[in-house]
């Protein structure tokens, strides 16, 4: 039957239009305005759904029910998505850790909550979802707003808890004298926070649950509404905008720390603390609120869509009739249930497949796990707060990962790489992305802490805890309330009390300690009051002390670096993929790497990262670390990248080995080019083996390689 006779319409009607952004509706009109098929067959209302939500389906809706509109508010899902789960949550990981009291591999617990829930729930919502009679729309609709859930339920603990009590407030933040040691330093197995880390948990188990449908449903329903020339286009504004979202997400992420977390019911300059200092809490639950309100915006739009837009039932016409005889000559490999574990034989016996699949493990390894902790390790390494640390990688996230992932496609779109060309690819920019890790060798010197990196000016108590000296013996300081200030001498002390700080001074944002018995300084600094116009000498203030550590820029420099050529070897690994399988494998081939790639890499990578950061911690106090050691914590990033990247350009190679291209040529670096090869003759190649129906090129040898898809690798497709 001709696609004519079969109601839709053939593939040259789409290759005329000059517009695929414009919904196409076919269907002829009677006089009485029903619908009708090109062959005279009813349409009902059954058939044709109409946007609203329930009875409420107003007829000025209608207008909104095009795959521009539906593309419209699925990039926002898309980037709200990115903005908390990539944005969000890694921005204010240093935080929750001060507030709550955690440690980095609790933190590692709560980032890998993400892909855990992802990982279960894909294969029951891409089944359910992707049924003929289910709406896709309400999927995506709904798991936003399940999303939504999570980013309120992330902010739940701020609720929970009394506000944040800054040092200086409690008269135990000062040295009192005739006092006694209220308790010992805490270590790393202090369990105060765990209430707040299943809360955290629970609410990226539905981050992962609600964002399921995004990149799987939202994705087919774009391709099955608009014709096959534009879905590549419409594919690439979608997965644009997700790659937007992350560094909206670490760009206002940042500018909220700068908000002190209690900023509702107290003003920061009341308490005397500016966002410099190690005290300071930032409003790192306001982009969850914020977030949830987006959420429940985009989805009430999502739920109105009709389970299908006008014209998708030409235009999936026009796609089955164009590879219809393509299809019927393939093998049906997935056609029973039993049939499966065969099917993942084949695939697994296939030896570039599996290598690609391991090195998108070790790269998602080194993705998840840095994104997760980058932050953290700027902020210890070179004195930076948490908005500032945010606010760098937010401004080389787009560039280096937006440009990375482009130029990889382009490149091999360019060269017209074939399968061993793109494999080839990869490992190039995976080598030079390792070179680039060596960044991690730069270390700035630990802060001059008083009884940890340098002794107190006077002499320690024996039987004591290292922050216990004949200084501060009689002030009975609190091991559990550290908050560090910086003392005249440059020296760093766990807080006011361990100073022997006896008097505190507010001015301004700033609170000045003087009197303390442990600073001992030739020449007191001095901090002018504008209010009162005076000087006002003093021994310790409540910021950081300077750094004056050089590497900063250098490694910013170097991290984009790093991050754009990793980002560089990602489209080309999935082309290579998509390439080394045969066509009937390819959904299910990309499932089973997915699967691979989160059980290999992207879920255990923030407990790995997170578990090593935790052994650099020098002070433990209250579950929390308050100090790294700074060689050791870049030492053991270094260690993470290189053998990660080592790992990565070992299975690419490993991959280009033991590939088998068609012919047994294993030199092909190049895709032939059909036009230049062959002369077409009414969609017929002369003298060939193959020939060219309606667009789709076949074998009519019979023939077929186990590791290479022939049809893409003689195509200009990618």
């Amino acid at each position: 039957m001709s696609p004519e006779e079969a109601g839709g319409v053939i593939n040259k009607a789409f290759e005329g239009l000059d517009d695929g952004f414009q919904t196409i509706d076919l269907r002829s009109r009677r006089e009485d305005g029903t619908l009708r098929s090109t062959d005279g067959r009813e349409w009902g209302e059954e058939r044709e759904r109409r946007c609203g939500w329930g009875i409420l389906r107003p007829a000025w809706l209608q207008r909104f029910r095009t795959a521009k509109w539906a593309l419209f508010w699925l990039c926002w899902a898309g980037a709200i998505q990115g903005m908390v789960v990539n944005g969000f949550v890694n921005v204010v990981i240093t935080t929750i850790e001060k507030r709550f009291g955690l440690r980095s591999m609790q933190t590692g617990v709560i980032a890998g909550g993400y892909d855990m829930a992802s990982f279960v729930c894909l294969a029951p919502v891409t089944y359910l979802g992707g049924r003929t009679a289910a709406s896709k729309p309400r999927w995506l609709g709904w798991g936003v707003l399940v999303m939504g859930t999570g980013s309120l339920l992330f902010a739940l603990p701020h609720f929970l808890v009394p506000p944040y009590k800054i040092a200086g407030e409690e008269p135990d933040d000062l040295c009192v004298g005739n006092g006694t040691v209220s308790s010992s330093l805490g270590d790393s197995s202090s369990e105060g926070g765990a209430w707040a880390v299943g809360i955290f948990v629970f609410a990226q188990l539905l981050h992962g649950a609600g964002a399921t449908p995004l990149f799987t449903l939202g994705v087919t329903f774009i391709d099955e509404n608009v014709s096959k020339k534009m879905s590549s286009v419409y594919l690439g504004v979608y997965y644009t905008m997700a790659v937007v979202g992350p560094a909206l997400g670490y760009v206002l992420g940042g500018q909220m720390l700068k908000i002190y977390t209690d900023f509702v019911t107290v003003s920061s300059d009341s308490l005397g603390i500016t966002p410099a200092s190690s005290a300071w809490i930032g409003a790192w639950w306001v982009g969850f609120i914020l977030s949830a309100g987006l959420c429940l915006l985009v989805a009430i739009p999502l739920l109105a869509f009709p389970f299908e837009l006008p014209g998708a039932a030409e235009i999936r016409a026009s796609k089955v009739s164009e590879a219809h005889e393509s299809a019927a000559t393939k093998s049906t490999a997935f056609s029973a249930l039993h049939e499966l574990p065969r099917a993942a034989a084949a695939l697994f016996r296939n030896p570039t497949f599996m290598f690609l699949n391991l090195a998108g493990a070790s790269e998602g390894m080194l993705i998840s796990g840095f994104a997760a902790f980058l932050p953290k390790l700027i902020e210890n390494q070179f004195a930076v707060n948490a908005s500032q640390a945010a606010m760098l990688l937010g401004v080389i996230t787009v560039p280096a990962g937006g440009g990375g992932t482009f130029l990889g496609g382009w490149l091999v779109k360019r060269w017209r790489l074939a399968c061993a060309g793109i494999i080839k690819l990869c490992v190039a920019a995976t080598l030079i992305a390792a070179l680039f890790s060596l960044s991690f060798v730069l270390s700035c010197d630990d802060y001059p802490y008083a009884g940890v990196t340098t002794p107190y000016n006077s002499p320690s108590v024996p039987n004591a805890d290292r922050l216990t000296a004949d200084c501060n013996v009689a002030c009975g300081c609190s091991a559990s309330r550290l908050t560090a200030v910086c003392g005249a001498d440059a020296k760093v002390y766990p807080s006011p009390c361990h100073a022997g700080c006896v008097r505190a001074l507010r001015r301004g944002p700033h609170t000045l300690y003087q009197q303390c018995a442990c600073i001992s300084s030739e020449t007191l600094p001095v901090y002018f009051d504008e209010e009162n116009n005076a000087s006002l000498p003093y021994s310790a203030i409540n910021s950081a002390c300077s750094s004056e550590c050089p590497y900063l820029w250098l490694f910013v420099f170097l991290s984009f670096c790093v991050m754009l050529f990793t980002f560089l070897a990602t489209m080309p690994a999935l082309s290579a993929t998509l390439r080394c399988v045969r066509e009937e494998q390819r959904s299910f081939a990309l499932g089973i790497q997915w699967i691979l790639v989160r059980l290999l890499g992207t879920i255990p990578a923030p407990l790995i990262f997170g578990f090593l950061i935790d052994l650099s911690c020098r002070l433990w106090a209250n579950g929390a670390c308050h100090l790294y050691d700074n060689l050791h914590m870049s030492r053991y990033m270094l260690a993470l990248a290189l053998v990660g990247k080592f790992c990565s350009v070992l299975f690419f190679f490993l991959a280009w080995w033991f590939y088998r291209p068609p012919g047994g040529n294993n030199n092909n670096a190049v895709a032939p080019d059909v036009d230049l090869t062959h002369e077409k003759t009414n969609g017929n190649v002369p003298n060939g083996p193959s020939t060219i129906t309606n667009g789709a090129l076949e074998r009519t040898n019979g023939t077929t390689n186990g590791y290479c898809n022939q049809a893409l690798e003689c195509s200009e497709h990618l």
